[in-house]
């Protein structure tokens, strides 16, 4: 609820609560800052089948984080709001965001993802388990394409695009420093082109395809990468190493390190 006092949450009683799709459009356009942006995300009701799920894995936890209060709101992006590095991933994990407030945050791809992130120097720590942990990013902001939890990690087609304002504005607030962009997985490339192509980057004509490192700078300056997911999926079965995640932080570093 607004006011709750968990780490970083934004919102009083006082903030408005989107409860369609045609009200996330209008109360994203109109937040004039990231702050007013996050706090708006998180009280979002917009999808009635995502707040159903994402209040009932709060309601019954997990065994391992038994006596823990789960977050079970949306979550909104981490980071710095004048970030020339922007990580845009699927959604927050049920046991992860939704339970830490904090998107990336206490669940083995977040292990992965700020992991990669403390070794190309754009963050503090190399570890993230709760929003109040003292982590840091440094020159970068993390956002989910959609800010719930889904059931079984799969969004509906509906949920995507309801959800989509708060991503474009989000973008919108850090396109003045904005020089790059990676894109964790195939869901996350192929929402953010179109988000991309509204606020005025010019999108290849085909769009390349989903692949790990595929990258697109546009004529207008931005870099933009492909990245597969830090999922356990890719992980455990070694379709993404660390070394082929540092290499994409390390080519954001470069593009970043260029001007």
């Amino acid at each position: 609820m607004p006011g709750s006092g968990w780490p970083g949450d934004g919102a009083t009683p006082r903030t408005p609560v989107a409860g369609s799709a045609i009200e996330v459009a209008r109360l994203a356009a109109s937040a004039a800052t990231i702050e007013e942006l996050s706090a708006r995300v998180t009280v979002c009701r917009a999808c009635p089948r995502l707040v159903s799920w994402r209040e009932e894995v709060a309601r019954t936890g997990r065994a391992a984080y038994a006596g823990q209060t789960y977050w079970g709101r949306p979550v909104s992006g981490f980071g710095a709001s004048d970030a020339r590095l922007a990580i845009v991933g699927l959604a927050p994990a049920a046991h992860g965001g939704n339970r830490t407030g904090r998107v990336f945050t206490g669940d083995r791809s977040g292990d992965w993802l700020f992991a990669a992130l403390h070794r190309a120097g754009f963050a503090r720590l190399p570890v993230s388990v709760s929003a109040d942990d003292g982590q840091h990013l440094i020159d970068a902001r993390m956002l989910a394409a959609v800010r719930c939890a889904p059931p079984a990690n799969v969004p509906t087609p509906g949920e995507r695009d309801t959800c989509r304002p708060w991503l474009e504005r989000e973008l919108a607030l850090l396109k003045p420093t904005l020089r790059v962009v990676v894109a964790l997985g195939g869901f996350a490339w192929s929402v953010v082109w179109p988000v991309l192509v509204e606020l005025g980057y010019t999108q290849p004509r085909p769009r390349p395809k989903f692949g790990h490192q595929v990258e697109v700078l546009t004529p207008e300056g931005l870099l933009v990468v492909a990245s597969f997911h830090p999922s356990q999926q890719n992980t455990f079965t070694g379709r993404l190493t660390e070394p082929m995640l540092d290499a994409v932080f390390e080519r954001a570093a470069e593009q970043i390190a260029a001007g």
